[in-house]
């Protein structure tokens, strides 16, 4: 394996362009909860950046072992995705209209950061037919760039989401769910362009 400039250069591409999602994602999550410390914020661009580092490996171990399979499962991810998003950010568009989010309601959950997590990176699933040239060693650098780069990413949306969510207060919440949901419907429908 050559691990030249163009393979970095791919790989870092590669992360930036998996990102946008949760880059979204977190610019929402920012929003809702405006008040987020900074270990929280770590943690929140650490998720994304491992869901995203992972899921491109575990293409790769498909392509290589269960292709059959995943071709198979491939085309239930828009809709896996969108049915994720589009949840999540209804029932925060929901709790922003109630004025949920006001009492403190809406502070963002474990469990909703994994839903979170595996729905903005379960289209790298399909980045491990990209790699599927590269040996083990290649692919685990690869998921590895990909992951700091989307930390790198997510983090920033988190600061860029906080501020302008001081700003809007009390419409931060309904704000980040239609984000949530307009990124769930940009999933499902640039699939139906790219098959």
């Amino acid at each position: 394996m050559d691990y030249n400039i163009s393979f970095f250069l791919t790989a870092l591409g590669l992360g930036v362009g998996l990102a946008m999602d949760a880059f979204s994602v977190s610019l929402a999550n920012g929003l809702a909860e405006p008040s987020m410390k900074i270990r929280k914020m770590t943690c929140v661009a650490g998720v994304f950046g491992i869901f995203q580092g992972i899921m491109p490996l575990i293409g790769w171990v498909c392509v290589h072992t269960l292709v059959t399979y995943f071709t198979v499962f491939q085309k239930f991810i828009p809709y896996i995705a969108l049915i994720l998003l589009a949840f999540i950010g209804g029932k925060m568009i929901y709790e922003g209209i109630k004025g949920e989010d006001e009492v403190g309601l809406r502070k963002l959950t474990f469990s909703g950061l994994m839903i979170q997590g595996v729905a903005t990176s379960i289209d790298a699933l399909s980045v491990g037919f990209t790699i599927s040239g590269y040996n083990v060693w290649g692919a685990l650098l690869n998921a590895g760039i990909i992951a700091f780069m989307t930390f790198l990413i997510c983090f920033a949306g988190i600061i860029i989401g906080k501020n302008l969510g001081t700003r809007l207060k009390g419409k931060a919440s309904v704000l980040g769910g239609v984000i949530l949901v307009l990124i769930g419907l940009e999933i499902f429908v640039s699939s139906f362009f790219s098959a």
